[in-house]
């Protein structure tokens, strides 16, 4: 099967399936492909700092896709709808629309393109591993509350300046790891918010994403940001509980999602969970 994923999400699930020789085109956004041959991209970049992602039509119809994976419009991506339009009577590949709300959703978008790709056993696999790691995760989780331990209050930024509210799946995963979100909404796109709203709901851990970025870049994103006027008198700042983390295991709804979930454990509750976290993906920030 020939298949051209849109999205980082849809691609780190092909590959995570095995089927990486089957990969005919990616989006721009997923960038150099670690340990892959790059396919042939068929987006771009639109024009503004948030423009909208551009299809390269040409280059897709070249690449003869039978799959399409496709997520949300209202990131700035290419959704179906989009997508069938521009395409009109060019080309007529299966479509997959993987917009997931939450973790169990994305559980469930890794069984979808399986089911797509005649790759059911390794998706089952695949999602069958991931629930044992949140297998392991909750029962601490459950553990330690019921032996007294406070969920902290959280505040998780997929961008700093202005400061925006990780929203979709991102609050599912502050609630799997011990936490409680207080300003993103659980389905929701990701919403601005303010720095002034930040200090009214006072967190006691501040997690910062700038962007969906890599752990390095996004850190150097958070040290080019001004402090806001309140930043000081912050509860998180105070106890140092300010954190910047890798992006991918946050922003793509793709296998990644349970790293996310134990980098956040670790750092709501590093009594129970310290090591937890993968391997340089947070450090603590200023």
């Amino acid at each position: 099967m020939r298949i051209v994923s849109l999205l980082p999400a849809g691609t780190e699930i092909v590959v995570a399936l095995g089927l990486d020789d089957e990969l005919v085109g990616v989006g721009h956004r997923d960038g150099a492909l670690s340990g892959l041959t790059q396919p042939p991209l068929v987006t771009r970049a639109g024009p503004g700092r948030s423009g909208r992602e551009v299809l390269d039509l040409d280059a897709l119809v070249a690449a003869d896709p039978d799959l399409v994976l496709v997520g949300q419009g209202d990131d700035g991506g290419i959704d179906a709808p989009a997508l069938r339009a521009a395409l009109g009577t060019r080309a007529n590949p299966s479509v997959l629309p993987l917009v997931p709300g939450s973790v169990e959703g994305v559980l469930n978008a890794i069984v979808a393109v399986g089911a797509m790709t005649e790759s059911e056993d390794e998706a089952l696999a695949v999602v069958e591993d991931l629930r044992e790691r949140l297998k392991v995760l909750e029962e601490v989780v459950i553990g330690r509350r019921d032996h007294g331990f406070q969920p902290p209050r959280a505040v998780v930024l997929d961008e700093v300046d202005p400061p925006r509210a990780a929203g979709r799946w991102v609050p599912d995963q502050v609630r799997l790891a011990g936490g409680w979100e207080l300003l993103g909404q659980p389905g929701e796109a990701a919403r601005a918010t303010t720095w002034a709203a930040i200090a009214d709901v006072d967190p006691e851990v501040l997690v910062l994403l700038p962007g969906g970025l890599p752990l390095r870049d996004g850190l150097a994103a958070w040290r080019a940001t001004p402090r806001p006027d309140a930043w000081s008198g912050l509860r998180a700042v105070r106890d140092r509980r300010v954190h910047v983390v890798d992006g991918g295991a946050f922003a793509t709804a793709g296998p990644r999602i349970i790293d996310g979930i134990e980098i956040l454990a670790e750092l709501f509750d590093p009594a129970a969970f310290d090591g937890m976290a993968p391997p340089d993906t947070w450090v603590r920030a200023g």
